[in-house]
């Protein structure tokens, strides 16, 4: 094709004028800081109320197990069903969570049995939510712009997780029932939005529901050795050098900066991650991603090697930020990947296998740095850590020669 008939390179503002999207990606916004003002108030009010640190450990329990039991199950449904629909139904059942917890703070009869009960529904919620918004966004926009919007949403998603803790902490000094009606108010406004954005009808499957069918999208990723090793990356990355868990130790015994300095830590990977969204959104990845996926990791865990062994704050903050930039690289090819490669019918279940492995490099992550530094201490464990997620990028490479080799996220 001659290059002056080649098609022009999609831009931001052809993103931002697709309604449907813009929608989805406001309602998106919304809901996910008011889940994040929901769960920082509901833990913070369990220690309020009991006063034990074993019942702040069961909310994020009672949040973790439905979502592991159900997400399966959720893959299957997002593939059955409108995945606009069951979006909706996940903000109706946080909004209902809220207005409980509205009703009986203004009441005075919440209870430590209520913040568990509702833990459970907010956990069962994000079960159905997660898959259903990964394979929905395809839906939204054209494959060429899906890089784009990839990227944006993932800044959003990025926003509402340091915005979501920051305004529920500030508005809790007004009381507990000026955050759960802000929550309230935020999630109606998301239904609001996802009721506006309007999705073709999926086609009713004829396909019964049997053991095979739930498990297809593990036996999917299984077959396809670019999503494989592309999700298990991620995996193995995290697992090996996530270093969240360490921060408390961090900040008190080696860089000395007490909770405020803990906060902004915690902070630093957020912020890397959502100033390198807003310029993938503006410049998007072109060429060679499979190399730019595997570098991503190797500057991720070099990253972590800098923050172990760092006695600076400030170079601590520089190392979690650039952190935070390279995983949001990682982040976004490999879900725009994971989305591209795999047909309509089977992204809601691939989804749900992503959700997974994400959930599972989470939480097993933070067990493992915990386990490394009571064994060999804070700074062996955080930099043995890095040395390892360093090893996987390598190895990677070698072990997944179709990752390696992929030039372009679309399929052109």
């Amino acid at each position: 094709m001659p290059l002056s008939d080649a098609p022009a390179e999609p831009r931001l503002r052809d993103l931002l004028a697709q309604r449907r999207f813009m929608r989805y990606w406001v309602s998106r916004l919304t809901g996910g800081l008011s889940n994040q003002m929901l769960l920082v108030a509901i833990a913070w009010q369990m220690y309020e109320i009991t006063g034990s640190a074993w019942d702040l450990g069961l909310v994020g329990l009672y949040q973790f197990v439905p979502a592991l039991l159900l997400t399966l199950v959720a893959g299957q449904v997002a593939d059955r069903f409108n995945r606009g629909h069951i979006i909706l139904g996940c903000f109706v059942a946080q909004a209902v969570a809220s207005a409980v917890l509205w009703l009986a703070a203004v009441d005075g009869w919440l209870h430590r049995e209520l913040l568990l009960a509702l833990s459970i529904v907010l956990g069962a919620a994000r079960a159905f939510q997660m898959p259903a918004q990964q394979a929905l966004l395809p839906l939204l926009v054209t494959e060429r712009l899906f890089p784009r919007a990839m990227a944006f949403s993932a800044g959003g998603l990025q926003v509402s997780v340091m915005g979501g803790p920051a305004l529920g902490g500030f508005l809790f000094a007004a009381g507990a029932p000026v955050v759960y009606g802000v929550c309230l108010g935020l999630m109606l406004l998301a239904c609001g939005l996802m009721l506006r954005v309007k999705i073709a009808p999926v086609a009713p499957s004829h396909e019964p529901v049997t053991l095979e069918t739930v498990l297809a999208g593990v036996v999917f990723v299984w077959r396809s050795k670019l999503l494989l090793g592309a999700i298990s990356l991620d995996l193995f990355a995290v697992l090996l050098g996530g270093a969240t868990a360490l921060l408390p130790i961090y900040a008190k015994d080696i860089l000395m900066v007490g909770p405020w300095g803990l906060g902004l830590l915690r902070a630093a990977p957020a912020l890397g991650a959502l100033v390198t969204s807003v310029v993938m959104s503006r410049w998007p990845l072109q060429e060679k991603v499979g190399r730019k996926l595997l570098a991503s990791v190797a500057v991720f865990g070099v990253a972590i090697m800098v923050f172990a062994v760092s006695t600076s704050f400030w170079l601590s903050m520089a190392a979690l930020a650039l952190s935070g930039a390279a995983d949001m690289v990682s982040v976004v090819i490999r879900q725009t990947l994971v989305q591209l490669e795999t047909p309509d019918e089977m992204r809601g279940r691939v989804s749900a296998v992503n959700t997974i492995f994400i959930g599972a490099s989470n939480q097993l992550g933070e067990f493992e740095s915990g386990a490394t530094a009571a064994l060999m201490g804070p700074v062996a464990a955080a930099l043995v850590g890095g040395l390892g997620t360093l090893a996987v990028a390598l190895l990677w490479g070698r072990w997944f020669p179709s990752l390696a080799r992929r030039n372009r996220l679309t399929r052109d």
